[in-house]
Formats: structure tokens, C-alpha cells, sequence
């Protein structure tokens, strides 16, 4: 008998040759397709500045070179007789490196399509926090499933596992049904963006200015100083109105002048005001009219618009239109009308005798 035919443990020496052979081979070809192969290919993603082919590089290194070292030292020993037992421990083993590296695999990606397509061109406080704030239930969602595919891989019989669960979550749902709610309006905010951090909103008799979005409340810091919080479930069962996204303000206000004025005053009047509202920049005239007769006015009725969203400058602007319609009126001495009551008496004879 041979020194390479020599039995050790139910393997001959040849055998334990073949296996080293195997795995410093594989090993071999791992390291020259690291080194000289991924290293060019990444080296030439970034000289394109291509960066999802760099991201997916870099992933692969992290995630496949581990898994082909596994892989190598397992073919390897297919060449040698193992005890069960071991055997045994070394698929646990792959079918756990597996199921990991196939969680962070995924979890890298949906990361990284967030924080560069979702995320992408915008400076948006409200979507990094959401962007925080989710990934924490992305991953337990991942972790979860993978969790269930390795115990139903190690032979565990998870159906009564998963069916526990299932009734456990309906009865979780059915107390919490507020918060789920919440959760499920914090999406909603998160992906339709009705508002966001900064914005000038009014829902009902509240208004005031977007501060933070929770995944259970909103706050908005109002007028008056005070924090109001509301949960996002009343926010998107609101009718919100958000100034913030306003490309420009409509203004329409009435003024009454008094019976006694002119009818060359009463036609004058429109194309004063809008002579004031065309001269004043960053507003657009839209109509006045003489639209009826008032108990003590005859009412004219404004309409014009104010560009962009800002509530000072369309009151800066409002009050400049006033002051101007008054100075103009106070020349012209069209008088403006404020509730008076005519009283006509009637001068009795007295009676023929």
C-alpha cells in the first residue's frame, strides 16, 4: 500500500491531497478575480462616474466573495467521507451565510435607490427623516422573511409559527387600530407629499407652519406661537389647504362710495384702480366693477393676483393699493360710504277749518 493510499478517518491520503488542492485552487481563482478583475472593473465605473455600477461592485465584493470562499471549502470536502454530523453543520452554516448575505444584499439595494433616485436632486428635510424612519421597518421586514426561509430551511416547521403570528397580528391590529392607521397615513404623506417640513398650511380653524412629521403625529407651529399636533390620520381625513405650493395669490375686496358721487366718477373709478394695481410690480390686474347698489353704497367689487406665496409681501402689496385708492379718491373728493340712515320728514299744513 502507497503513502497516498494510506487510510485516515475513512479517507485516503490521496483524498485529502485532492481536497487541499481544491481549495487553494479555488481560493486561488477568488483572490485573481478580486484583485485584477472586479479591481479593473470598478476602476472603470468610476473613471465613467457611473455610480450604481461602482455601488454594485462594491456590494458584490461584501456580499458574493464571502459566499464563493463558502462555496469553494464546500466542494472541496465533497471529495472527502465526513461524518453525518459535520456534514450536517456545514449546510447550516452555508444556508445561514447565504440567507444573510442575501439579506444585506437587499437591504443595500432598497437603501441605496432611496438615498440616490428617491432622494435624488432634492433637499428635502421631510424625506430624509421618512427616508430614517422607514428603513428601521424595511430591515425588520427583510430580517423577518429571511429569518422564515433559513428556520424553514433548517427543517423547523414554521406553518404553526406563521399561523400564530397571523392570529397574534389580527388581535394586535384590532387593539391598535389607531396607531396602524396613523402608520398607514404616515405613508401616505411620505409618498404623495401633500405637504412638507416648512410649509403654510390650514386645516379647519387651525394654520401655521409644518415642523416635523412623525410616524404617528404631525406638528405645526401656529400663528400664535404654540405648537398644535394633530395625527396623521385627521391630516389626510382633512381638507388642507397649503399655501406654501400657491404660484400666486388672488386678492378680491369691495369698496362703497356714496349715492351722491357722479356717474363720471362712478365710470372713473375702474380705470383708477387699475391704473394703481398695473403700476405696482409682481401683480397682475384681473377686473373691477361697479357690481351693485348697496343700502347705503354703491358697491364696487376688485379682483387681482399677487405672485408667488408670501402672506407679508401681499399684505405690503394690499395696503400700498389701499393707501394709493384713497389718495386718488381724496383729489377726485369721491367720498367713501359708511352706513348713515336718511331720514325724510314731511312738513304737515295742518288742517283747513
Amino acid at each position: 500500500m502507497g503513502f497516498l493510499e494510506y487510510e485516515f478517518l475513512s479517507n485516503s491520503i490521496m483524498d485529502y491531497v485532492t481536497t487541499f488542492i481544491v481549495l487553494i485552487v479555488g481560493i486561488g481563482v477568488i483572490v485573481i478575480i478580486k484583485i485584477f478583475v472586479m479591481k479593473k472593473m470598478e476602476r472603470k465605473a468610476r473613471d465613467t462616474r457611473n455610480k450604481f455600477n461602482a455601488f454594485m461592485f462594491s456590494l458584490l465584493k461584501k456580499t458574493l466573495i464571502p459566499a464563493l470562499f463558502f462555496g469553494v471549502f464546500y466542494l472541496s470536502i465533497q471529495h472527502l467521507v465526513v461524518n453525518e454530523s459535520f456534514l450536517k453543520i456545514v449546510k447550516i452554516i452555508g444556508i445561514t451565510i447565504f440567507t444573510f448575505l442575501t439579506i444585506s444584499f437587499v437591504v443595500s439595494i432598497i437603501n441605496y435607490i432611496f438615498l440616490n433616485y428617491w432622494l435624488s436632486n432634492a433637499d428635502d428635510e421631510i424625506k430624509r427623516r421618512s427616508v430614517k424612519s422607514i428603513m428601521p421597518i424595511i430591515k425588520i421586514v427583510v430580517y423577518s422573511s429571511g429569518l422564515f426561509f433559513l428556520l424553514d430551511n433548517l427543517g423547523f416547521k414554521i406553518s404553526a409559527l406563521i399561523a400564530g403570528l397571523g392570529i397574534g397580528g389580527v388581535a394586535v391590529a384590532l387593539a391598535g387600530q389607531t396607531v396602524l392607521k396613523d402608520l398607514f397615513s404616515y405613508f401616505a404623506i411620505l409618498f404623495d407629499r401633500p405637504f412638507e417640513i416648512g410649509d403654510f398650511i390650514v386645516v379647519g380653524e387651525y394654520l401655521g407652519n409644518i415642523e416635523h412629521v412623525g410616524i404617528k403625529t404631525t406638528r405645526i407651529r401656529s400663528l400664535g406661537g404654540e405648537e398644535v399636533i394633530f395625527s396623521n390620520a385627521d391630516l389626510t381625513d382633512s381638507r388642507v389647504r397649503n399655501y406654501k405650493r400657491m404660484d400666486k395669490r388672488r386678492v378680491g375686496f369691495k369698496l362703497g362710495v356714496v349715492y351722491q358721487t357722479g356717474v363720471a366718477h362712478l365710470k372713473e373709478i375702474p380705470i383708477i384702480i387699475k391704473k394703481i394695481i398695473n403700476n405696482i410690480e409682481e401683480t397682475t390686474f384681473d377686473r373691477a366693477h361697479f357690481v351693485s347698489y348697496g343700502d347705503f353704497s354703491l358697491i364696487f367689487e376688485v379682483v387681482y393676483y399677487v405672485v408667488g406665496n408670501d402672506y407679508n409681501k401681499y399684505m405690503d402689496i394690499h395696503q400700498r393699493i389701499n393707501l394709493e385708492i384713497f389718495e386718488e379718491f381724496h383729489k377726485r373728493n369721491i367720498e367713501f360710504a359708511y352706513p348713515t340712515q336718511t331720514v325724510f320728514v314731511e312738513k304737515n299744513k295742518g288742517l283747513e277749518g
